[in-house]
């Protein structure tokens, strides 16, 4: 039997979907902080920027013009990280330590709104609808294409997160291979299902509503927890409670229910700390053209990387990186902390 002191002392969480190990120093949260300090990170107070190139208007790289428009638009990176025109061409060399092969993808970028000062956590439930639809609609267009075998639809909030703009956005990515991540969540789901007959997330699911120890908040479609084996401070995981695959397989309600939680989850990571709160979010679906029956369930990760303060910041240092990721305030204290903060944004 674990005991409560067992969790106060470090100790190893396996993290089931990459089956990797993170560390957790519960007592390290005493220690005194020297570290770097950032200026806490405010939103942005114009409704329309003339110098931003996401606003409704105005120009893009090379001359490109925006449109006027009125809700969520979408366009091609005019700076893609992957481009759908590649050569088909191995590598010429022959030792398998030096291996290249090519890539085609192609990249997207999604303004949520025309208004420069809205984030999620401020958007209206019509508004979060559309940005959903939109992310429905461009992941079937983008698995209409032949090649492409994955389709990654993430946004990173604030300059901690590298975001180049404060207009509210988000990217697309759609490669001919499947990344890295969602490889290995792949190869998890499919262990899981051969080895106990079912799905990995759904048992997951169950073990975190009757438990409710790290469960910040939840509607009838989702739920939104710190998972046991969180790396970043404020980790979330968001679970759909339906076992689906994928976006394109939400009903009507189920749509409104995922801009719900992500109004929720949102407004309180900036009420934490009072301050823009940063993150890389994604959706992790299934890869594309596997099926609706592949061995996946429909999930977003929020990565955050605020530690003590809208100041303080989680790095990824030394025994990170060269060892383990590790932790000191532990998952069920941040659930906590963030369960407890209010609904009402604090700008309200």
């Amino acid at each position: 039997m674990v005991t409560d002191d067992f969790w106060k002392k470090p100790h190893r969480r396996l993290n089931p979907l990459t089956r990797e190990w993170v560390l957790v120093s519960p007592h390290r949260t005493q220690r005194p902080w020297l570290g770097k300090v950032e200026k806490a990170a405010q939103p942005s107070a114009l409704q329309y920027d003339p110098d931003c190139y996401l606003c409704p208007g105005n120009a893009r790289a090379g001359g490109v013009h925006n449109p006027q428009y009125n809700h969520t638009f979408v366009f091609d990176n005019d700076y893609p990280a992957l481009l759908p025109e590649v050569s088909s061409v191995r590598t010429a060399d022959p030792d398998p330590l030096l291996t290249a092969v090519p890539e085609a993808g192609t990249c997207r970028v999604v303004c949520f709104s025309p208004r420069h000062d809205l984030t999620l956590p401020r958007m209206t439930a019509d508004e979060l609808r559309a940005v959903v639809d939109v992310w429905a609609q461009e992941m079937a267009s983008l698995e209409g294409i032949s090649w492409v075998r994955y389709v990654q639809i993430f946004e990173n909030r604030g300059a901690l997160m590298g975001a180049s703009n404060p207009h509210p956005h988000c990217q697309i990515w759609a490669s001919a291979s499947i990344p890295n991540l969602p490889q290995k969540e792949l190869a998890s789901f499919a262990a899981y299902q051969s080895d106990k007959k079912r799905c990995l997330l759904c048992d997951y699911l169950r073990l975190e509503l009757e438990r409710k120890e790290r469960i910040v908040c939840e509607n009838a479609g989702f739920l939104a927890v710190v998972p046991f084996w969180a790396v970043w401070p404020f980790e979330t995981l968001i679970l759909s409670k339906r076992h689906v695959s994928s976006l394109l397989q939400l009903t009507s309600e189920e749509r409104n229910l995922l801009g719900d939680i992500l109004k929720r989850q949102t407004i309180r990571y900036d009420n934490l700390f009072e301050t823009a709160f940063p993150y890389s979010m994604g959706l992790h679906q299934r890869p594309s053209g596997s099926g609706e029956g592949a061995p996946w369930h429909f999930h977003l990760h929020f990565f955050p990387p605020l530690l003590r303060s809208a100041t303080v910041q989680k790095f990824m240092v030394g025994y990170e990186l060269l060892a383990t990721p590790q932790r000191d305030i532990t998952p069920e204290d941040a659930a906590a902390r963030l369960a407890a903060t209010s609904e009402k944004h604090y700008l309200d």
